[in-house]
């Protein structure tokens, strides 16, 4: 197995595809579509197209467990997931593509036991065991009654295991996760923003953020910024990616892609405006297409070339 992603909170993304959305008034929809999702997932899904092997694990609810147990036997997944009693969510996004963004009403998930915590923690550690060690991706939010230090803590076994960590995830778990420095970071701005507590209003401020969590002991940060591209800072380097402009189709799971972008890279030995490059290219794949269809390599490689990439700072 190259790599695992844990995902404690799941979801069957609901998309709603409303042009001209607006809050408060009478909205029509236009067309819906379904499919087993959650960060983990969208990363696991990703690299598995592009030949990666991959496990995916967390909590899933045996009552509607059939979409994901789909989605990994036909992307050939391994599913080690920790089925709980109940439903997995269904987060809605309303995607408005005359507006070009996508609104998203997620909730709160089901509350894992501890018994269910501990063997999820089993679990992972198994699967961190094998030889070469895997790359270990941590990502999304987590269920109601879970501790925001679970990333902490799975982080710091991981790194005792010799296990690459990736953390994509915001508020208290991220700034819990980054005790454990892990290789990898990926917050978008926002969410630097509100782990910083300060406005990041340019690409200077933006580097000099990264920058802080290089000193935290994160080997790679990378913040996606939108439609102005992203920022992968290094020890010493730091690159910004900036795509083509591109006709958005949906922006569910785009930054999940970048994710699955950067550790295919990584698993490639990439230097960094190679691994920018092909980062943002997994992305503009997803932002492309639909959600539900899996990512195309031939499409990944297309994009690459039409991203540019220039030194930070």
């Amino acid at each position: 197995m190259q790599v695992v992603t844990v995902t404690p909170n799941p979801a069957i993304d609901w998309t709603l595809v409303v042009p001209g959305f607006a809050a408060g008034r009478v909205n029509r929809v236009e067309s819906e579509r379904s499919h087993a999702a959650g960060k983990g997932v969208n990363v696991a899904a990703a690299l598995a197209g592009h030949g990666v092997r991959a496990a995916a694990t967390g909590f899933l609810g045996r009552d509607n467990a059939a979409p994901f147990e789909a989605l990994f036997a036909r992307a050939g997944i391994a599913d080690r997931f920790v089925r709980v009693p109940g439903s997995t969510r269904v987060g809605i996004k309303v995607a408005d593509p005359a507006g070009r963004q996508t609104t998203d009403l997620n909730f709160p998930g089901l509350a894992p036991g501890a018994a269910q915590v501990r063997a999820l923690l089993d679990g992972v550690a198994v699967l961190a065991a094998v030889e070469p060690r895997p790359w270990v991706v941590l990502a999304g939010s987590l269920p109601p009654g879970v501790e925001p230090t679970l990333y902490r803590d799975l982080a710091r076994a991981l790194r005792e295991a010799g296990c690459p960590v990736v953390v994509d995830a915001s508020g208290e778990p991220l700034r819990h996760a980054l005790e454990a420095a892990p290789r990898v970071v990926k917050p978008n701005v926002h969410e630097l923003e509100a782990l910083l507590g300060e406005s990041l209003l340019t690409p200077e401020a933006v580097l000099r953020a990264a920058r802080a969590l290089l000193a935290r002991g994160v080997e790679l940060a990378a913040v996606s910024m939108g439609e102005e591209g992203a920022l992968f800072a290094m020890e010493g380097a730091a690159v910004l990616a900036a795509p083509p402009r591109v006709e958005v189709r949906s922006t569910v799971g785009a930054g999940d892609a970048m994710v699955a972008g950067i550790v295919a890279g990584r698993l490639r030995d990439l230097a960094l405006p190679e691994l920018a490059r092909l980062a943002t290219a997994f992305s503009l794949d997803a932002l492309t297409r639909d959600p539900s269809a899996g990512s195309s390599p031939r499409a990944v490689d297309a994009w690459a070339a039409r991203v540019e990439v220039r030194e930070a700072g």
